[in-house]
């Protein structure tokens, strides 16, 4: 079968949204991005297509609500910010999904629930759940009360671990670049977009680091992602979180961002 054949046939798709897509420089809420979101999600869900979408912003949404020009440095004002953030981020989800008609859950996660036994067969008895009853899960990490992922993780290695609960059959990351390029394109006029990738651990190329003050992933955490996903089975795809429409034509098997394939 083609590849991007494949990658049309998807049913179960898990989609990432990152901090620097749902808001503005300023922190601020991207009310149009969140609209855009839920509208091209809750259509591919009418499709019959299942759809899980990690978001992150929590902390960025605080920003901006609280009045911060950036996030803050100590662990307890980071939990702090998450808890206002969530429940900001939540409600624009929940607000925007049913204006399509759609159910949206909220799944908070702890690495204790993907790495513990019997918690990672609870959390995926309830995804399950949700699936099952059309309803679309949005996940987040449940930085509240866990230190470790605000710490050291972010929400591309999430999404990576969600996709392998699942069973997902394809991975997207909406960043705030098109894709993985030779060089750093933030450094280099004349880097150049790899549109396909097909060994994400032997990568030979400049890959940055984190691209905004409001999230906290970069590159390198999304080329972990897809060592991630791929090995589990599942492709990935990054693209620029500027076109979410562009979700429409990854799965009418068009070439779109950079395709890392699965193993």
């Amino acid at each position: 079968m083609d590849i991007y054949e494949r990658i049309k046939n998807a049913s179960r798709i898990v989609v990432k949204v990152g901090t620097s897509t749902l808001t503005y420089e300023n922190g601020k809420v991207n009310i149009r991005k969140f609209d855009q979101i839920a509208r091209v999600i809750s259509d591919i869900n009418n499709s019959g297509r299942e759809v899980v979408l990690v978001s992150s912003g929590a902390g960025g949404v605080a920003m901006g609500k609280l009045g911060y020009s950036e996030k803050p440095k100590d662990i307890r004002r980071k939990q702090a910010f998450a808890a206002v953030g969530q429940c900001e981020l939540m409600y624009m989800y929940d607000k925007m999904f049913s204006d399509y008609n759609c159910t949206v859950a909220q799944v908070l996660l702890t690495k204790d629930d993907i790495d513990v036994p019997k918690r990672r067969t609870n959390t995926q008895n309830t995804f399950g759940a949700l699936l099952e009853m059309n309803i679309i899960p949005i996940v987040n990490e449940n930085d509240t009360v866990s230190t470790e992922e605000i710490e050291f993780g972010d929400n591309d290695i999430l999404s990576a671990y969600v996709a392998e609960l699942v069973d997902a059959d394809l991975l997207v990351l909406f960043s705030d670049i098109d894709g993985l390029y030779d060089k750093d394109p933030h450094k280099h006029s004349d880097a150049k977009l790899l549109t396909l990738v097909e060994d994400a651990e032997h990568i030979d190329c400049d890959i940055g680091g984190a691209g905004s003050n409001r999230g906290t992933g970069g590159m390198k955490s999304k080329i972990h992602a897809a060592i991630e996903a791929n090995n589990a089975g599942i492709d990935m795809i990054i693209t620029n979180g500027e076109n979410i429409m562009s979700l429409y034509d990854i799965l009418e098997g068009k070439e779109v961002g950079t395709l890392f394939l699965r193993k």
